[in-house]
């Protein structure tokens, strides 16, 4: 089902952002391809900000496959 698929691919985008913010929280650097330092802080505010948009969208979408 179309719905099924796309709930597994929101699911999947969250568990890897998450997966992203524990590592922000362990102490992770990154850095672009020149070697510029990303901004970590604004990295983990995109991050959670994209967690809760996820979070809104699955439970809207297993709201209507239910």
């Amino acid at each position: 089902m179309a719905g099924d698929s796309e709930l597994e691919r929101l699911k999947a985008r969250r568990v890897t952002a998450l997966y992203r913010l524990d590592l922000i929280g362990k102490g992770a650097r990154l850095t672009y391809d020149d070697g510029t330092p990303v901004d970590m802080k604004s990295e983990q505010a995109r991050l959670e900000d994209m967690v809760a948009d996820l979070d809104r969208r699955i439970a809207r979408l297993e709201s209507t496959l239910h």
